[in-house]
């Protein structure tokens, strides 16, 4: 016993981690949905591949299409194995239930061959005659007719059983071999995929030899590129401190205004009551005057002025992007859908992440964004990923348009616009197209970058949006 407690320690304590383990495990129709998606995603990373090979030469959009489509194909295979073990454990319940089934079979018929035998011993008419009419009592006689009749009922009812189990056996058979016929599929799509992976693998690594003899043309581009990410960060930095500053001025004139209504009030009260005051003395003056004319009755003193205490209010910090309710209840909105914000695209990959992107097949080519970057087909549309208005549309040369929109303190801005579709003041709405995607470097797919700034800080762009 004494053993048996450490022992019985352990399978407590291990216990809420395998229950947490279990309930992490993917349903069968998380599995069926993750499939149709990761088959989406593989189907939109070929049509762009397709179009970066169209070129002359090997790019870094070529090649961050392949390790996209690498990627895919990587997160399909593990899916097709959880799916492979979801099949074994299918297998081996059925094969389970047929043995059960086996079983009852067994025992059934043990049973129904011992029935038959004993009808066959008793199956004279008059035998069960004879023992119905043999009873000591009608009672007897009724009750010995009852229990042959159930006994018939039983042989009946043990022959039925035998057929539906019969049935039921040959069900979990076909369906057992329904699965390993799926199960065989199944590893047979999946042996395919990894022979395609290592295809995809070596595409890869020719395309990485080609452009490493090109790396000092590359990390020209990324300088170039570098300018004109810089001129968009100070244009748009630019204008949402003037935002900020207009909106400030305008509090500060509202708030100003409503003091000098509060002073003009104030003032308008405080004369109302001087003359209040100056009336009564006038009217006691004459009542006195009346009543004694030789002795003059002193003028009752004014009543006490109130002392003017200043309100001690606490300080409010007013976000002046904020000023009005439907600012903030829109500003309250975007920020609830952090990481649920939907993409920009309607097809496409993700290319390029915020932050500093090193490559991971050339040490030297190290990208930096400023937002997270999706790449669609040529001219595709570009939509607003949430409700605002636009607050500047503008081109910088070498990056296209800017489209900015505001959403209460937050901004959304959509870099490298080919042809906007929006204008400045307009009001738009969650998918909504705001004009079209501009082609990248090599004139091979299309790219728009979206940044996410809350007031004048910029974002983690890659927190903000929901994954595909």
């Amino acid at each position: 016993m004494k053993k048996f407690i450490p022992v019985l320690l352990l399978a407590l304590a291990l216990m809420p981690a395998v229950l947490k383990a279990q309930s992490n495990q993917p349903t069968r129709e998380e599995l069926e949905r993750r499939k149709r998606e990761l088959q989406k995603e593989m189907d939109d990373a070929q049509k762009l591949l397709s179009e970066t090979k169209k070129t002359s030469k090997e790019s870094l959009a070529q090649l961050r299409a392949l390790r996209n489509k690498i990627d895919v194909r990587t997160r399909m295979i593990r899916n097709i194995n959880e799916e492979i073990n979801f099949i074994n454990g299918d297998i081996n319940s059925a094969l389970r239930d047929v043995k059960t089934l086996e079983k009852d079979l067994d025992t059934l018929k043990q049973q129904y061959a011992q029935l038959i035998v004993a009808a066959y011993k008793n199956r004279s008419s008059y035998a069960m005659l004879n023992f119905v009419f043999s009873a000591d009592s009608f009672n007897e006689a009724i009750k010995r007719y009852q229990y042959l009749k159930q006994y018939r009922d039983f042989r009946r009812r043990q022959a039925d059983n035998i057929l539906v189990t019969q049935e039921q056996l040959k069900t979990k058979v076909k369906n057992l071999e329904d699965q390993r016929v799926k199960r065989s599929s199944t590893l047979k799509t999946e042996e395919e995929q990894r022979l395609t992976l290592e295809k995809d693998r070596k595409e890869k690594d020719e395309v990485v030899s080609k452009l490493k003899g090109r790396e000092k043309e590359l990390l020209q581009d990324i300088n170039e590129r570098k300018k004109a990410q810089k001129k968009v960060q100070d244009a748009i930095r630019l204008v949402i401190r003037k935002e900020i500053e207009d909106a400030r001025r305008k509090a500060e004139a509202e708030e100003l205004a409503r003091k000098r209504a509060a002073d003009a009030e104030r003032k308008r009260r405080e004369d109302e009551r001087k003359r209040a005051i100056a009336a009564a003395n006038e009217a006691a003056k004459n009542n006195a005057a009346n009543n004694n004319p030789t002795v003059a009755t002193p003028p009752p003193p004014p009543p006490a002025e109130k002392p003017v205490v200043a309100e001690n209010k606490p300080s409010r910090v007013l976000n002046v992007l904020e000023a009005s309710p439907e600012a903030a209840a829109l500003s309250d909105n975007f920020a609830a859908n952090r990481g649920k914000l939907p993409w920009p695209v309607e097809s496409g990959l993700i290319i390029g992440y915020f932050g500093k992107q090193k490559n991971a097949d050339m040490e030297r080519i190290t990208e930096e964004n400023d937002g997270m970057i999706f790449g669609t087909r040529k001219g595709g549309a570009v939509k607003a990923v949430f409700d605002g208005e636009v607050r500047k549309v503008f081109s910088i040369p070498g990056a296209g348009f800017v489209v900015m929109i505001l959403h209460g303190q937050y901004y959304t801005n959509y870099v490298g616009l080919q042809t906007p579709a929006v204008k400045m003041g307009q009001k738009v709405r969650t998918g909504q197209s705001i004009g079209t995607a501009r082609n990248n470097e090599d004139d091979s797919m299309g790219v728009i970058e979206v940044q996410v700034f809350k007031g004048g800080a910029l974002q983690n762009a890659n927190q903000w949006f929901k994954p595909r």
